[in-house]
């Protein structure tokens, strides 16, 4: 493997966490050329990040500046590596062996981005555990249109929580969406695919990363993964995305019911609340403004013209 490697995070408020990855990237056993770090609003930057190391790279922009996509594109833009690793500011590498293995999954022929494992953290609750290992198990995968049959949806899954892309078919295939509310992964995922690459599941690249959202927030999270499925027709029509929804919640239950009957209701109350905000959103059009910036977890991109 001889391919360079740049590591791009866009953050907001960075804290201690950020300076914990921040020391783990620059200690992989695969070294990454620069970490560039696109900073939403500066004066909520951590002066404990200038300093630490000359491969770091920062770039401050205001709030009405972020977006999912454009974001991510410009920090790209800065790197000359072979490839490029998004991830997000609340992921940990599990090892020093998480680029080694992701830049690994990259080489394997045809494959043009490939994602990590994501494994819950000491805080998360217990459905949420059985749901990481839902969506990312121990075995990884390569990905392709062929396997849209199987997977469905899944065939499209990417998470820049922890992901790379191979920055010569990124640029050749127009790089991510520069307006999106969301899921700017997943639709150059889907692109990528459609064009006839692969897109890997590594498994064996791991990262730290889970969250403990209320049922409030699982609507507003799926409210804007719908809007961008709306808004991208293209790339979503015809491909259902409700079944493997539902095929979650059965395996959910039934794992509960022979572990921890006592936390069924609470998946009831969950999956009620992911459903209702993704049903929302998909018919966000039809809905008042004011309903669709409480149910937004990104009011900013109401606020700049979108589709």
């Amino acid at each position: 493997m001889n391919k360079t490697v740049d590591v791009v995070i866009p953050t907001y408020r960075p804290d201690e966490r950020v300076v914990k990855l921040l020391k783990k990237l620059l200690e992989q056993d695969y070294p990454v050329g620069h970490i560039i770090i696109v900073n939403t609003q500066k004066e909520y930057w951590d002066s404990k990040i200038d300093g630490m190391s000359e491969k770091i790279i920062v770039e401050h922009i205001e709030k009405k500046e972020f977006d999912h996509g454009g974001t991510r594109h410009r920090a790209l833009l800065m790197s000359r590596a072979d490839a490029v690793i998004f991830m997000t500011q609340d992921a940990l590498p599990a090892d020093r062996q998480m680029t080694e293995n992701l830049i690994k999954a990259l080489e394997t022929e045809g494959v043009s981005a490939a994602y990590a494992r994501q494994l819950p953290d000491q805080d998360c609750n217990y459905i949420e555990r059985y749901t990481r290992n839902f969506n990312y198990p121990p075995k990884g995968r390569v990905k392709g249109r062929e396997d849209l049959k199987e997977l469905g949806i899944k065939t499209y899954f990417c998470s820049n929580v922890c992901a790379v892309y191979d920055r010569k078919v990124y640029l050749e295939m127009g790089g991510f969406v520069k307006h999106t509310i969301f899921n700017e992964d997943m639709i150059l995922a889907a692109q990528m695919i459609q064009a006839g690459y692969k897109i890997a599941y590594a498994a064996q690249a791991r990262v730290i990363h889970s969250h403990n959202y209320s049922g409030l927030g699982q609507i507003h999270r799926n409210f804007d993964l719908a809007v961008s499925q709306a808004d991208h027709p293209e790339i979503f029509q015809g491909v259902p995305s409700e079944g493997e929804g539902l095929r979650l919640v059965k395996k959910t239950a039934a794992y509960l019911l022979a572990h921890r009957p006592y936390l069924l209701p609470k998946l009831i109350w969950q999956s009620g609340c992911k459903y209702l905000g993704f049903w929302l959103g998909k018919r966000y059009r039809r809905l008042p403004k004011a309903l669709v910036l409480k149910l937004t977890m990104n009011r900013e991109y109401w606020n700049q013209s979108h589709s």
